[in-house]
Protein backbone atom coordinates (compact mmCIF):
# COMPACT_ATOMS: atom_id res chain seq x y z
CA UNK A 1 0.00 0.00 0.00
CA UNK A 2 1.01 3.35 -0.79
CA UNK A 3 3.76 4.75 1.79
CA UNK A 4 2.28 8.05 2.99
CA UNK A 5 5.38 8.42 5.23
CA UNK A 6 7.69 9.05 2.16
CA UNK A 7 9.74 12.29 1.83
CA UNK A 8 8.08 13.33 -1.47
CA UNK A 9 7.49 17.38 -2.04
CA UNK A 10 4.00 16.64 -3.06
CA UNK A 11 1.11 15.06 -1.69
CA UNK A 12 -0.91 15.23 -4.72
CA UNK A 13 0.50 15.78 -8.32
CA UNK A 14 -1.31 16.09 -11.25
CA UNK A 15 0.48 15.05 -14.37
CA UNK A 16 -1.33 16.44 -17.99
CA UNK A 17 -4.97 15.26 -16.79
CA UNK A 18 -7.90 15.18 -19.39
CA UNK A 19 -11.38 14.73 -17.56
CA UNK A 20 -14.57 14.60 -20.53
CA UNK A 21 -17.61 13.94 -20.55
CA UNK A 22 -19.85 13.97 -23.38
CA UNK A 23 -16.96 15.58 -25.98
CA UNK A 24 -16.50 18.41 -23.53
CA UNK A 25 -13.61 19.34 -21.17
CA UNK A 26 -13.49 19.78 -17.67
CA UNK A 27 -9.81 19.10 -17.71
CA UNK A 28 -7.73 19.61 -20.41
CA UNK A 29 -3.97 18.70 -19.88
CA UNK A 30 -4.02 19.76 -16.33
CA UNK A 31 -0.74 19.51 -14.53
CA UNK A 32 -0.10 20.92 -10.81
CA UNK A 33 1.58 19.58 -7.34
CA UNK A 34 -0.24 19.90 -4.07
CA UNK A 35 2.74 20.74 -1.40
CA UNK A 36 2.41 18.02 1.62
CA UNK A 37 1.86 20.59 4.16
CA UNK A 38 -0.40 23.49 4.74
CA UNK A 39 -3.97 24.73 3.18
CA UNK A 40 -3.48 24.73 -0.87
CA UNK A 41 -6.22 26.45 -2.68
CA UNK A 42 -7.64 25.65 -6.05
CA UNK A 43 -8.74 29.20 -7.07
CA UNK A 44 -10.33 29.89 -10.71
CA UNK A 45 -13.99 31.12 -11.88
CA UNK A 46 -16.92 29.13 -12.12
CA UNK A 47 -16.51 25.75 -14.79
CA UNK A 48 -13.06 26.31 -14.48
CA UNK A 49 -12.83 22.69 -13.62
CA UNK A 50 -11.71 23.30 -9.73
CA UNK A 51 -14.38 21.03 -8.24
CA UNK A 52 -13.67 18.37 -10.83
CA UNK A 53 -9.72 18.18 -9.98
CA UNK A 54 -10.09 17.91 -6.43
CA UNK A 55 -12.79 14.81 -6.99
CA UNK A 56 -9.62 13.01 -8.86
CA UNK A 57 -7.68 13.09 -5.36
CA UNK A 58 -10.32 10.34 -3.79
CA UNK A 59 -11.95 8.82 -6.98
CA UNK A 60 -14.64 10.61 -6.88
CA UNK A 61 -13.78 11.12 -10.63
CA UNK A 62 -11.16 9.15 -12.97
CA UNK A 63 -9.07 10.82 -15.60
CA UNK A 64 -10.03 10.41 -19.16
CA UNK A 65 -6.04 10.45 -19.40
CA UNK A 66 -3.11 11.47 -17.65
CA UNK A 67 -2.26 10.18 -14.00
CA UNK A 68 -2.63 11.49 -10.93
CA UNK A 69 -0.37 10.86 -7.73
CA UNK A 70 -0.89 10.77 -4.23
CA UNK A 71 2.45 10.41 -2.35
CA UNK A 72 4.39 9.74 -5.26
CA UNK A 73 1.75 6.46 -6.20
CA UNK A 74 -0.40 6.38 -8.98
CA UNK A 75 -4.38 6.51 -7.71
CA UNK A 76 -5.49 4.25 -10.32
CA UNK A 77 -4.06 1.59 -8.31
CA UNK A 78 -5.65 2.52 -5.22
CA UNK A 79 -7.99 1.38 -3.34
CA UNK A 80 -10.97 3.82 -3.20
CA UNK A 81 -11.57 2.94 0.38
CA UNK A 82 -8.34 2.57 2.13
CA UNK A 83 -8.04 5.77 0.15
CA UNK A 84 -11.12 7.36 1.44
CA UNK A 85 -10.10 7.13 4.96
CA UNK A 86 -7.03 9.33 4.58
CA UNK A 87 -8.04 11.41 2.07
CA UNK A 88 -11.38 13.27 4.24
CA UNK A 89 -13.83 15.01 1.79
CA UNK A 90 -16.13 18.49 3.27
CA UNK A 91 -18.96 19.43 0.46
CA UNK A 92 -20.37 22.42 -0.63
CA UNK A 93 -23.15 21.72 1.38
CA UNK A 94 -23.86 19.75 4.42
CA UNK A 95 -25.04 15.93 4.59
CA UNK A 96 -25.89 15.42 7.72
CA UNK A 97 -26.89 11.68 8.64
CA UNK A 98 -30.08 11.21 10.64
CA UNK A 99 -29.48 10.91 14.25
CA UNK A 100 -27.85 12.86 16.95
CA UNK A 101 -25.14 14.63 16.13
CA UNK A 102 -23.42 12.00 18.01
CA UNK A 103 -24.65 9.46 16.09
CA UNK A 104 -23.20 10.94 12.93
CA UNK A 105 -19.28 10.92 14.53
CA UNK A 106 -19.43 7.92 15.45
CA UNK A 107 -20.30 6.95 11.73
CA UNK A 108 -16.87 7.56 11.36
CA UNK A 109 -15.45 6.43 14.54
CA UNK A 110 -17.45 3.17 15.94
CA UNK A 111 -15.00 3.00 18.70
CA UNK A 112 -14.87 6.81 19.46
CA UNK A 113 -15.51 8.13 23.14
CA UNK A 114 -17.21 10.73 24.16
CA UNK A 115 -14.35 12.49 25.13
CA UNK A 116 -12.67 12.41 21.78
CA UNK A 117 -15.94 13.67 20.32
CA UNK A 118 -16.10 16.21 22.63
CA UNK A 119 -12.01 17.23 21.44
CA UNK A 120 -13.34 17.18 17.53
CA UNK A 121 -16.46 19.06 18.45
CA UNK A 122 -14.38 21.57 20.01
CA UNK A 123 -12.00 22.16 16.72
CA UNK A 124 -15.40 23.19 14.75
CA UNK A 125 -15.94 25.59 17.75
CA UNK A 126 -18.92 23.61 19.06
CA UNK A 127 -18.92 22.23 22.67
CA UNK A 128 -20.36 18.49 23.83
CA UNK A 129 -23.71 19.88 24.83
CA UNK A 130 -24.67 19.38 20.93
CA UNK A 131 -23.70 15.59 20.84
CA UNK A 132 -27.62 14.74 21.70
CA UNK A 133 -28.77 17.35 18.97
CA UNK A 134 -30.92 16.36 16.26
CA UNK A 135 -27.98 16.46 13.29
CA UNK A 136 -31.01 17.08 10.51
CA UNK A 137 -32.36 19.98 12.68
CA UNK A 138 -29.11 22.09 12.46
CA UNK A 139 -28.76 25.30 10.65
CA UNK A 140 -26.57 25.02 7.44
CA UNK A 141 -23.57 26.36 9.07
CA UNK A 142 -24.46 24.30 11.72
CA UNK A 143 -24.58 21.51 9.99
CA UNK A 144 -21.89 21.97 7.86
CA UNK A 145 -19.46 22.51 11.18
CA UNK A 146 -20.64 19.43 12.46
CA UNK A 147 -19.87 17.89 9.20
CA UNK A 148 -16.36 18.98 8.98
CA UNK A 149 -16.02 17.45 12.50
CA UNK A 150 -17.11 13.85 11.54
CA UNK A 151 -14.82 14.05 8.14
CA UNK A 152 -12.22 14.56 11.37
CA UNK A 153 -13.29 11.72 13.16
CA UNK A 154 -11.59 9.18 10.84
CA UNK A 155 -8.43 11.40 10.90
CA UNK A 156 -7.78 11.68 7.14
CA UNK A 157 -3.92 12.63 6.41
CA UNK A 158 -5.52 15.09 3.60
CA UNK A 159 -8.56 17.34 3.77
CA UNK A 160 -10.75 18.11 0.36
CA UNK A 161 -13.23 21.14 0.92
CA UNK A 162 -15.56 21.58 -1.58
CA UNK A 163 -16.33 25.43 -1.52
CA UNK A 164 -17.43 24.38 2.24
CA UNK A 165 -18.39 27.93 3.31
CA UNK A 166 -20.68 28.77 0.01
CA UNK A 167 -23.87 27.94 1.66
CA UNK A 168 -22.99 29.37 5.26
CA UNK A 169 -23.19 33.15 6.71
CA UNK A 170 -19.86 34.73 7.26
CA UNK A 171 -19.74 33.64 11.13
CA UNK A 172 -19.65 30.33 10.25
CA UNK A 173 -17.56 30.59 7.55
CA UNK A 174 -14.72 31.83 9.37
CA UNK A 175 -15.07 29.14 12.01
CA UNK A 176 -14.39 26.07 9.72
CA UNK A 177 -11.57 28.55 8.14
CA UNK A 178 -9.89 28.82 11.26
CA UNK A 179 -10.18 25.17 12.25
CA UNK A 180 -8.58 23.80 8.89
CA UNK A 181 -6.03 26.65 9.40
CA UNK A 182 -5.21 25.43 12.80
CA UNK A 183 -5.24 21.49 11.44
CA UNK A 184 -2.91 22.73 8.93
CA UNK A 185 -0.52 24.42 11.03
CA UNK A 186 -0.97 21.33 14.21
CA UNK A 187 2.25 19.17 13.82
CA UNK A 188 0.79 16.95 16.58
CA UNK A 189 -0.72 13.79 15.94
CA UNK A 190 -4.15 15.69 14.42
CA UNK A 191 -2.13 17.86 12.45
CA UNK A 192 -2.73 17.09 8.38
CA UNK A 193 -0.66 16.24 5.81
CA UNK A 194 -2.72 19.00 3.57
CA UNK A 195 -5.75 20.85 3.20
CA UNK A 196 -7.06 21.22 -0.41
CA UNK A 197 -9.60 24.22 -0.92
CA UNK A 198 -11.17 24.72 -3.46
CA UNK A 199 -12.62 28.71 -4.04
CA UNK A 200 -13.49 31.47 -6.02
CA UNK A 201 -13.18 34.07 -3.35
CA UNK A 202 -10.42 36.00 -3.52
CA UNK A 203 -10.58 37.55 0.27
CA UNK A 204 -10.96 33.91 1.56
CA UNK A 205 -7.63 32.48 -0.33
CA UNK A 206 -6.31 35.30 0.88
CA UNK A 207 -7.47 34.11 4.47
CA UNK A 208 -6.68 30.78 4.38
CA UNK A 209 -4.04 29.87 1.70
CA UNK A 210 -0.97 28.67 2.06
CA UNK A 211 -0.11 28.86 -2.08
CA UNK A 212 -2.71 28.90 -4.24
CA UNK A 213 -3.18 26.57 -7.65
CA UNK A 214 -4.53 28.97 -10.29
CA UNK A 215 -7.06 27.42 -13.17
CA UNK A 216 -8.96 28.78 -15.87
CA UNK A 217 -10.51 26.12 -18.61
CA UNK A 218 -9.03 23.28 -17.33
CA UNK A 219 -5.58 24.20 -16.77
CA UNK A 220 -3.13 25.38 -14.72
CA UNK A 221 -2.11 28.58 -14.89
CA UNK A 222 -0.34 29.53 -12.28
CA UNK A 223 1.11 28.52 -8.78
CA UNK A 224 2.49 31.25 -5.81
CA UNK A 225 2.79 31.36 -2.01
CA UNK A 226 0.06 33.46 -0.64
CA UNK A 227 0.54 36.64 0.78
CA UNK A 228 0.27 36.64 4.34
CA UNK A 229 -2.73 36.26 6.38
CA UNK A 230 -4.84 38.47 8.45
CA UNK A 231 -6.03 37.22 11.72
CA UNK A 232 -9.51 36.42 11.85
CA UNK A 233 -11.74 35.36 14.98
CA UNK A 234 -14.42 33.04 14.84
CA UNK A 235 -17.34 33.21 17.05
CA UNK A 236 -17.08 29.79 19.09
CA UNK A 237 -20.86 27.94 19.63
CA UNK A 238 -22.32 27.93 23.05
Amino acid sequence: MVDTDRRTDSVFDFADVVVERAGLRALDGFTAAVPRRGVTVLFGPSGSGKSTALRLCNRLEVPTSGRVLFCGDDIAGIDPLWLRRRVGMCFQRPTPFPGTVGDNLRAADPDASESQMVEMLARVALTGSWLDRDATALSGGEAQRMCLARTLMARPQVLLLDEPTSAVDAAAALVIEQAVRELADDTGEQGLIAALWVTHDTAQSERIADCVVHIEHGRCTGFRPAQPKPETKPEHGR
